[in-house]
């Protein structure tokens, strides 16, 4: 089983709450939904997760929902823990370059800290 859990700033932030927290109410159950199918599931359809190729192990958590393309972004920590690093809604068929960057580099921020703080 699983553990979905959100990538926290050095300063506190956490930046897919306040994605969430932006997100109208109907839009963010579906996410909640999404993410305990995440959790629950062993094997996850790629309709819900699936790997970024050309990243630095990048997942993505993907919703539709009311003409909407949620999606956010993270990494899994020793298998069982997957870190959300960002959430947006996507308005192209690609996941644009700079919210990968984003989790990439919040990923790195997380094993450094992680590996200062064990």
């Amino acid at each position: 089983m699983r553990s979905v859990q959100f990538y926290t700033r050095a300063n506190g932030q956490v930046p897919v709450q306040e994605f969430l927290d932006s997100l109208p109410a109907k839009t963010a159950r579906k996410v909640t939904w999404t993410l305990e199918l995440v959790e629950r599931l062993e094997r996850v359809p790629s309709e819900y997760l699936k790997k970024l190729s050309g990243t630095d192990d990048i997942w993505e958590v993907r919703v539709q929902t009311s003409g909407l393309a949620i999606r956010l972004l993270g990494f899994f920590d020793t298998g069982k823990f997957v870190i959300l690093t960002n959430g947006f809604s996507k308005k192209s068929e690609k996941t644009p370059v700079q919210e990968i960057t984003l989790a990439e580099e919040r990923k790195n921020d997380y094993f450094r800290r992680k590996e200062l703080h064990p």
